[in-house]
């Protein structure tokens, strides 16, 4: 169960609210020199020439790409899963984005644009998974491994299983 600050839940929960809540990405892999990092919320101005928004959060500027996220679900029976699509302006992300023989890794944080560097919420390293590109957008499943959902410890004392510790 995740806690979150009552300025949090108040934000997510109210008809209308003062407050925004803002999802930071954090996209890693070990070919890229640097991390890629994306927010939902041009909250303020980096640069004018060229314009350019995003979101200062603990020393580390996420620009504003258009980011759309579908939060992972949490079912008892299969992994979360989580679906990303990311605005392709600049048309750079293709060619990374193919480029890459092993999935990038995904860390999710929510922020309120108030209160930036306080992360309310982390959400589980995913990796990016099933790109599907077009001019406009580039779009991702967004998985974790399955062996985080399997029960511990992984076998049960049964008579099916050991049939010796039952005579």
């Amino acid at each position: 169960m995740r806690v979150l600050s009552l300025n949090f839940r108040q934000a997510l929960f109210a008809q209308q609210s003062g407050e925004v809540p803002i999802f930071l990405l954090t996209i890693t892999h070990p070919q890229l020199a640097n991390p890629i990092l994306l927010t939902t919320d041009p909250t303020t101005r980096i640069t004018t020439d060229p314009l350019v928004y995003g979101t200062v959060s603990r020393g580390e500027t996420y620009l504003f790409a258009g980011v759309d996220i579908t939060l992972p679900d949490e079912q008892d029976k299969s992994p979360p899963a989580s679906k990303l699509s990311i605005q392709n302006v600049t048309r750079d992300l293709i060619p990374l984005a193919r480029s890459v023989a092993t999935p990038p890794q995904v860390l999710i944080e929510a922020v309120l644009a108030s209160a930036p560097d306080t992360v309310e919420t982390t959400f589980a390293t995913f990796d990016m998974a099933n790109l599907v590109a077009d001019a406009a957008m580039l779009n991702f499943d967004l998985t974790i491994d399955a062996l985080a959902t399997e029960p511990y410890p992984s076998g049960t004392f049964s008579p099916a299983s050991f049939p010796g510790l039952f005579y």
